[in-house]
């Protein structure tokens, strides 16, 4: 498919005076997490508040400065979050990505809002419905009977 980029605005919600950085960045829906390069933390002014173990793509391990928090939006949506300070460009992972309830589309190779809902974010945080009833032991199973 290639690689998809999609321009996100990144900001700190603790400075909200602060100007906020629209940025090209790379879609890795392998990746977790939002990565950004030093300079962007730096701009951003954004606290270190730990540090995360970043397994990479060919299974080295990396101790790397976890920052934040800092505001994710693209288009009509926005969460808030963590991000890994590393590489030098900015990677958009997975779970931003399920927290704006954006896709991306692979015949157009971009990043969209998922068209079932458009104008609101959408999550899944429970079954709904009734419970599925617990499975009944067959006459024929070899389990005891409680």
């Amino acid at each position: 498919m290639g690689f998809v980029h999609a321009n996100i605005k990144l900001a700190n919600p603790r400075l909200p005076g602060l100007n906020s950085l629209t940025v090209k960045a790379m879609v890795d829906t392998g990746a977790m997490m939002l990565c950004i390069p030093q300079h962007v933390a730096t701009q951003l002014q954004l606290e270190e508040g730990d540090q995360r173990e970043a397994t990479l793509a060919d299974g080295s391990v990396r101790l790397v400065p976890y920052v934040g928090p800092i505001t994710i939006s693209f288009e009509n949506r926005r969460c808030y979050g963590g991000a890994l300070v590393m590489g030098d460009e900015v990677l958009l992972g997975a779970v931003p990505m399920e927290d704006m309830d954006i896709l991306v589309s692979p015949a157009h190779r971009k990043v969209i809002v998922n068209p079932a809902s458009p104008n609101f974010p959408s999550a899944l945080v429970k079954r709904t419905g009734p419970p599925s009833p617990a499975p009944q032991a067959s006459r024929w199973s070899t389990r005891p009977e409680s």
